[in-house]
């Protein structure tokens, strides 16, 4: 796997940002517009590996489907678009960048897949995450058959994007390390099951990614199209979470995990470092610090550009809840008419939604004793909105659909986002 480095430099700072690259990036690249700062979301080839943890050796390894080989997607149509082609940068992969207006075809089929998504996802028993501290961040997904996966952020860091079909639901988890932006959509649209790859561009520093079929660009946090025939459509989201590892095992004691072995003849090693870690803080801390170009002027100030937030929309409605603020609390809410409850934690910026009606009885809930208790019946309730004592124990709360990203992100998909409290 070749490996780049890239650093941000602001007055004394220097940052390393890091992801995943895949052979095909070695090759020459071809030269940047020079109004683009040299960019790349690569790691670096000085970082020391860390040996994984020791091998689970009384469950069988399972046997890893090998992923599938495309034929090339049609050529994307740039007639069509809801955005400026030249908002659209690829990352070469060596330092450079390139605007979609101004890239060859060449340039864009060399690029695509350099980071590679996983096309057949493989998955292990939940013993097998030993190599995770009990720190790391996960993105979450509970099937209609009620089975856990989780899908660690350090391994989506460096591949992105999952395809995967899970109890009859054909699934997309989608995960962008630049801005934090985590969300898993179907990935029907129109009687059409889509498979996604992943384009090495970004549209407002996320991930643009592109179907198969038509070969149309999409803005990953939004899961619009917006680029190609396809400009304009939009994936429906599935309920998510992303939460630390720990408190994931706490709630889905028997959830599958993701494994790291998935054909890709990649080391186990490099995926047990988070690179990312302090990006967030690194954007905080000035103006403009952005990996690639953002429009700032599709931020609002409302909150710091790296701030979590988790966002629900609602029959149009969108609003937005920043874990830290809120703190450990439960946040009765309504959107469109539809009444919610957040059940939120500040430690790790950790917000999960549901619906607060059950059986046709709306609920009101408060942070009792660490746990959250509805007023109703006096219910304990957790963080995966199951009632774990009194008169509603085993009930399960219905989870919303939701997306997890640093706030400049949100900001820039849904101009008319609402920020609770504010």
């Amino acid at each position: 796997m070749a490996i780049f480095s890239r650093r941000f430099v602001t007055t004394a700072v220097v940052l390393t940002v890091v992801a995943a690259v895949a052979a095909a990036c070695q090759s020459e690249s071809e030269n940047a517009s020079p109004e683009i700062p040299a960019t790349s979301r690569t790691a670096s080839s000085t970082m020391t590996p860390v040996a994984p943890a020791a091998a689970v050796t009384q469950i069988p390894k399972p046997t890893i489907a090998p992923q599938p080989t495309f034929s090339p997607p049609p050529a994307l149509d740039r007639s069509i678009a809801s955005v400026d082609l030249k908002d659209i940068v690829f990352d070469t992969f060596d330092g450079s960048s390139k605007r979609l207006s101004a890239a060859s075809n060449e340039l864009i089929d060399r690029l695509r897949d350099a980071i590679k998504p996983i096309y057949v996802a493989n998955y292990e028993d939940v013993t097998c995450g030993d190599w995770l501290e009990h720190d790391d961040m996960i993105l979450g997904y509970v099937s209609t058959g009620g089975q856990a996966y989780a899908y660690p952020i350090k391994f989506l860091n460096f591949h992105e994007l999952v395809n995967d079909e899970i109890d009859v639901v054909p699934l997309l988890v989608t995960y962008c390390p630049l801005c934090g932006s985590g969300v898993i959509f179907d990935r029907r649209l129109d009687g059409e099951v889509m498979v996604f790859g992943n384009t090495s561009a970004l549209y407002n520093s996320d991930l643009v990614m592109f179907d198969h079929s038509t070969g149309s660009y999409w803005f990953q946090t939004a899961g619009e199209a917006v680029v190609g025939t396809r400009t304009g459509k939009r994936l429906v989201r599935l309920p998510s979470s992303v939460m630390s590892w720990s408190l994931w095992t706490e709630l889905h004691p028997t959830t599958m995990v993701l494994s790291r072995e998935q054909g890709l003849d990649t080391r186990a090693s490099q995926y047990v470092r988070d690179p990312f870690s302090t990006y967030a803080g690194f954007l905080n801390e000035g103006d403009d610090r952005y990996a690639f170009p953002v429009n700032g002027e599709l931020v609002k100030g409302t909150l710091r550009p790296a701030e979590v937030v988790v966002a629900v929309e609602i029959g149009g409605d969108e609003r937005a809840y920043p874990p830290e603020r809120i703190g450990d609390a439960a946040l009765n809410d309504e959107i469109d008419g539809e009444p919610i409850v957040v059940f939120s934690r500040g430690d790790g910026a950790v917000a999960t939604v549901f619906s607060s009606v059950i059986e046709g009885r709306k609920l009101e809930f408060e942070l009792r004793e660490d746990s959250f208790r509805d007023l109703q019946t006096g219910s304990m309730w957790n963080m995966a909105g199951v009632a774990t004592y009194g008169e509603l124990v085993g009930s399960r709360l219905a989870p919303l659909p939701s997306r997890r990203a640093f706030w400049f992100s949100i900001s820039v998909s849904n101009p008319d986002v609402e920020v609770y409290g504010q």
